[in-house]
């Protein structure tokens, strides 16, 4: 967290700026954005290590997975970096996207929109939600919203992250920059996303495992500790 800090105080005059900025989409004209109306709609999903049945574990996997979208580390650093203050309330969290690809280097604006805590009832029965939705700003390539979940079916036991998303270019002046979205900038999108999947597995796992000493067992002693033992070891022998 310390690195953290470090890196959003470089960055406080960006963050400062962005806080006046406006959604460069229209929330109201929500049910328009569709693949028909030449948006994006994407749905991401990949399964985290279970858990028992029941509410989720104060230190399993569905908390781990929390910590990793509150403090936004489930992006591949190669790709996105969110910048922000440490301590702002995650529902009003104004964040600085830095993106790289290729020699490039990009920065984004977005804010939270939403915090979502709740619990929900599906066709796997009871589901715990947890997560938040970020919205982009002016400024940004992109208009739209993507929301990050992570789930707990109760019945189960069965924990999930997911991605979801609607999205399209915005409109881009810098003519080379233009072109260079056009080109790649839905294949990075889709990179993003799947490395994002990857990396919330490895991270959850590597939360639950942190501090876990595998059982070394009983300790090995030797026969010399034990003279039965050595007695029986030499009768094996004088059988060979």
């Amino acid at each position: 967290m310390a690195k953290q800090q470090q890196l959003w105080e470089q960055y406080r005059a960006q963050l400062e700026a962005l806080q006046g900025r406006k959604l460069n989409f229209d929330l109201e004209k929500r049910d328009q954005y569709t693949a028909s109306n030449g948006w994006h709609v994407d749905d991401y999903r990949t399964e985290l290590p279970a858990e028992p049945p029941g509410p989720p574990l104060p230190d399993g996997s569905f908390a781990a997975a929390k910590k990793m979208l509150r403090e936004y580390r489930f992006p591949d650093p190669s790709i996105i970096t969110g910048i922000f203050v440490p301590e702002e309330p995650l529902e009003r969290r104004v964040m600085l996207l830095r993106g790289r690809f290729l020699w490039m280097t990009f920065y984004f604006g977005v804010k939270v929109g939403a915090v979502i805590d709740e619990r929900v009832e599906g066709e796997q029965g009871a589901e715990q939600r947890w997560g938040f939705t970020y919205q982009t700003l002016e400024g940004h390539m992109e208009r739209g919203q993507m929301t990050f979940t992570v789930s707990k079916y109760l019945l189960s036991g069965q924990v999930a992250f997911r991605i979801h998303a609607f999205s399209q270019a915005a409109d881009i002046p810098n003519p080379i920059y233009r072109l260079g979205f056009h080109l790649f900038g839905r294949r990075l999108q889709v990179r993003f996303a799947h490395r994002a999947l990857e990396r919330m597995r490895e991270l959850v796992e590597q939360e639950l495992t942190a501090g876990k000493q595998p059982d070394a067992g009983p300790p090995i002693k030797t026969t010399g500790a034990e003279p039965e033992a050595a007695k029986e070891l030499e009768k094996a022998r004088g059988q060979d």
